[in-house]
């Protein structure tokens, strides 16, 4: 019992008086996974779902159809065409791109009957069906070697899976005596390994000391760590592999959210400029404050000198370190000379490019992003 692969003359184009039924997939739609068969004439489908000997079946590009019979595997093809079913022929086993990757699985799902009772027939998808949507139900820890401190963040995008063993996944992955299976139909119970595999893989990434504002941009790495991951469940049992996972957004929760901000404040404050500009701002506030004080300007000056003695001249104080360290770079840092053959700069002695964000400092810490200069 098997298939045999038909003339192309005799079924393309219109149906011939030769082949008055062929047999098509009911429904594939970019979400399914797998879809029964049936039979279709001029007039439309049959009602019957059960293939008869002689029967023609066409296979689109991208599918894989199995022939079943109660619901053993007799035959199939990774091929795509017209093909007969011949009761009297050895299976055919067409690999397609598959080769030799199928015959051990062929070994343990194999039909061994001796006549045909109830032969079906089904479709396999074997495109990259993407868009599937997740997000964490709860924030993942990541901890930031670069904060130094165990953050908590929570991820929402899409990914993409492909059947890349259709004989394990109709097996194995398909519910039983199922006629037509969608990624919704079996999302729930995947989209809890595939979060699990995530937290792993962002476990994984968090290890290997890749910064935490990097995660978003890290997809291919991200969707090989969960190939990884899932590699034991998903396709050496089910035949199934993620092929991309894209991350839409990350937001952190609040705790985390208030130690980025206070490392990165902390960062900008180690710059004299910016301390000073925040000092002068301080002043001008207050002063503008007294200006609009109920109680009469006067009267709000007054307190204002009071508070700036009783604060020993904190803010001269400031302001004369600012200064001095502004002079101390200054004079580190050579003149500005004219821009060098490739139309930029070139880095002069006690100069160093940021390893974060690439941008030229002269200080101890990156103007831009605040990363320490390299020892």
């Amino acid at each position: 019992m098997g298939i045999i692969r038909a003339a192309v003359g005799s079924v393309t184009g219109a149906l011939s008086d030769q082949f008055l039924e062929v047999v098509e997939p009911v429904n594939m739609g970019p979400q399914t996974l797998m879809t029964q068969g049936k039979l279709k004439n001029k007039s439309g489908f049959a009602s019957s779902d059960i293939i008869s000997n002689g029967s023609c079946v066409h296979v689109y590009d991208n599918q894989f159809m199995i022939l079943t019979d109660g619901g053993k595997i007799i035959d199939y093809t990774a091929e795509p065409g017209y093909f007969i079913i011949d009761n009297s022929s050895a299976p055919s086993l067409f690999q397609g791109q598959f080769k030799a990757s199928l015959k051990d699985v062929w070994e343990r799902f194999k039909y061994n009957g001796t006549s045909p009772l109830a032969q079906k027939v089904y479709f396999i998808n074997t495109q990259e069906i993407k868009g599937i949507k997740f997000g964490t139900r709860n924030a993942i820890n990541y901890f930031d070697s670069f904060y130094n401190a165990e953050l908590f963040l929570r991820a929402f995008g899409t990914y993409s899976i492909q059947v890349t063993n259709p004989l394990l996944f109709y097996a194995n992955g398909c519910p039983r005596n199922a006629t037509q299976v969608d990624v919704a139909d079996i999302n729930e119970q995947y989209l809890n390994e595939f979060l699990e595999a995530l937290q792993a893989a962002i476990n994984k990434m968090s290890a290997d000391g890749e910064r935490i504002s990097f995660v978003a941009s890290k997809s291919s790495t991200l969707s090989k760590y969960m190939a990884d991951v899932l590699d034991e469940t998903w396709r050496e049992l089910r035949g199934l592999e993620v092929i991309s996972v894209g991350i839409g957004s990350i937001s952190y929760d609040e705790e985390s959210q208030k130690l980025i901000n206070m490392r990165n404040q902390g960062a900008m404050m180690q710059d004299p400029t910016i301390r000073e500009g925040f000092v002068q701002s301080a002043v001008a506030q207050g002063l503008q404050n007294a200006g609009s004080n109920p109680a009469g300007a006067g009267a709000a000056f007054m307190g204002m000198g009071m508070g700036m003695n009783a604060a020993g001249g904190f803010m001269g104080t400031a302001s004369a370190t600012n200064a001095a360290q502004m002079q101390q770079q200054a004079q580190q840092a050579p003149q500005a000379e004219a821009p060098a053959a490739g139309g930029a700069r070139q880095k002069q002695p006690g100069e160093w490019f940021c390893p974060e964000c690439g941008t030229l400092n002269a200080g101890k810490f990156c103007m831009n992003c605040g990363t320490k200069k390299p020892e």
